[in-house]
């Protein structure tokens, strides 16, 4: 599955860079705002406005993309995630949406592949963007890494491995999220977190992503060293998204 959406993404990009060609020079810079905020914070909820998965199909049909972010905003979120790829029912409007209800750092969660996509996710209004391990070369993470610097963007640069951290560790990234799903079965273990823990660089702040259901997964990670979480499944489909917000956020 994850092979098939990055072919697709590829020829969604390719066609963008004739069709919409970008201009770097006429982009604005940010400043750090995702590093910043969870630099402050004592624990850290990016909390995912996500409708849908490839996996898991329609997650959240009783409320919008901003309607979710104006939820997570008075609940104790730092940042947002907005997934903008088409098999998560998302689009590149939903930051500008999701910015004009919140003031929280905005992340673009998407399949990055090209650096046309760090000069739109700039362009859109991001803040920082997800730079997935497991689908970039080391070549491609360093000038993804660099891109994003220089317009003032964070990356959150996921793994999923002992051998995709140690990758890692070559690059300059800060900012590195263990993603508990398989990306080959999309099956959920926070126990990846744990494993790969002792092996990460104590320089980076650390995000745990995916699998995290309650409050207790919250304190777990928290008590073990993880300085965060990155959650959308879970809030997106619970009873009183609001409270579990709190929750997560350890309020």
């Amino acid at each position: 599955m994850l092979n098939q959406i990055v072919a697709a993404i590829r020829e969604q990009v390719a066609i963008l860079k004739q069709t919409q060609p970008l201009d770097p020079a006429a982009i604005q810079p940010t400043t750090f705002a995702l590093s910043r905020a969870l630099n402050a914070a004592d624990w850290t909820l990016i909390a995912e406005c996500k409708l849908a998965s490839p996996a898991k199909g329609q997650l959240c049909d009783s409320r919008s993309v901003s309607e979710l972010a104006r939820i997570f905003t008075d609940n104790g979120a730092t940042a947002l995630s907005v997934h903008t790829s088409a098999p998560f029912q998302g689009k590149l409007a939903d930051i500008a949406a999701v910015r004009a209800v919140s003031p929280l750092p905005i992340l673009r969660k998407d399949f990055i592949i090209d650096e046309y996509q760090v000069y739109e996710a700039r362009a859109a209004g991001a803040d920082a963007i997800l730079l997935i391990a497991a689908i970039l070369t080391d070549a491609e993470l360093n000038q993804f890494l660099s891109t994003a610097t220089r317009f003032g963007m964070d990356c959150l640069v996921e793994v999923h491995s002992l051998s995709e951290l140690e990758r890692v560790k070559n690059t300059s990234a800060r900012l590195v999220g263990i993603n508990n799903r398989d990306l080959t079965t999309f099956t959920t273990d926070i126990a990846n977190t744990f494993s790969l823990l002792p092996h990460c660089d104590p320089r980076w702040r650390l995000i745990s992503e995916s699998g995290i259901r309650c409050r207790s997964d919250a304190s777990q990670l928290k008590q073990a060293g993880v300085h965060g979480i990155l959650v959308g499944e879970s809030l997106v489909k619970a009873a009183d998204i609001a409270a579990h917000c709190s929750d997560l956020a350890l309020r």
